[in-house]
């Protein structure tokens, strides 16, 4: 299964909003392992040693898959 980069979010604007209220009240701290732990739910979700190599790179550089 390939990494899918192109826009493939249901209620884009929702779950961005329900991403900042997470934070909400949180101190940098909190911040950041609220993050940790969203990232590794997701990534235990995805499942595939694979895709998720590849968002990594994404992740490092524009967002498109390495290759």
């Amino acid at each position: 299964m390939p990494l899918i980069t192109t826009p493939n979010l249901e209620a884009p604007d929702d779950f961005y909003a329900a991403l900042i209220a997470a934070h909400d009240g949180l101190d940098a701290d909190a911040s950041q392992a609220f993050n940790a732990r969203l990232i590794l739910l997701l990534a235990n979700h995805v499942g595939s040693l694979d895709v998720l190599l590849d968002a990594l790179a994404a992740a490092r550089t524009d967002g498109s898959p390495a290759g």
